[in-house]
């Protein structure tokens, strides 16, 4: 099922992490909008969309992220969506992986936002990616958890603070999408069987499970909407 918004067509948009996974899957359907989509990865796409911008560039480096984000410029939408779900155990964390977690997964956020508010103007959205962990509290992955958590008090301040310029400021709580990587690293018969037991709707997550409340937010339909945290989880949170 498609749906459009001709609001978003012509304008420009920046998606972090755009190479692969949800990323990709977000510039496809933002190009499919007729947005003017630039995707900042540190890796190339496998399968590049025609007319798309693929910008190769590390989100840790704030320099190098920021100027980015003024070269694509005008903006309607910033989507950070770049994060790394690494796992590991409490005792095995050290400060130079604490503080390499929070680089990936917080820091470029607010920077990135920093930048796109200087290239946008009234009616402009800022979609930040959360994580469903934090709702369920997942074990093993302390660091990318309190990461995504900060990252809903982010949104919720950046919409306070950008409010009366008419820019909202909204995240999206994914549960477990079945990426490549995903599937390659972490996915287990046992693991998504738990999952699928404490999710109300008995299908597993798609990438492009995540595009149609991106688009939402990203397009008129959600103008007075700020602030929000959504879950796009199958029902996992708050019903285990």
């Amino acid at each position: 099922m498609t749906a459009t918004f001709p609001e978003l067509a012509g304008r420009g948009i920046v998606i972090t992490g755009g190479a692969s996974g949800i990323g990709d899957a977000y510039v496809r359907a933002f190009a499919a909008q007729g947005m003017r989509v630039t995707s900042l990865d540190i890796a190339d796409p496998a399968d590049a969309v025609d007319g798309v911008t693929y910008l190769r560039c590390d989100i840790t480096d704030t320099v190098a992220l920021q100027a980015a984000i003024a070269q694509a410029g005008p903006l309607h939408c910033l989507l950070n969506n770049a994060a790394n779900d690494q796992r590991m155990a409490l005792d095995d964390v050290t400060q130079d992986m604490w503080d390499g977690m929070i680089a990936v997964n917080l820091q470029p956020y607010f920077f990135a936002a920093q930048a796109a508010a200087r290239v946008m103007s009234e009616g402009a959205s800022i979609i930040n990616m959360s994580s469903g962990s934090v709702q369920i509290a997942s074990g093993g992955m302390t660091p990318y958890v309190t990461a995504n958590a900060g990252i809903i008090g982010l949104s919720r301040a950046l919409a306070r603070e950008l409010g009366p310029r008419g820019i909202r400021v909204n995240s999206i709580l994914p549960g477990w999408v079945l990426t490549d990587k995903q599937l390659e690293k972490w996915v287990t018969p046992e693991a998504l069987a738990d999952f699928m037991e404490r999710q109300c709707l008995k299908a597993h997550l798609a990438p492009e499970d995540l595009c149609g409340t991106a688009l939402f937010l990203a397009s008129d339909l959600s103008r007075m909407m700020t602030g929000q945290a959504l879950c796009v989880d199958g029902g996992l949170a708050f019903t285990s």
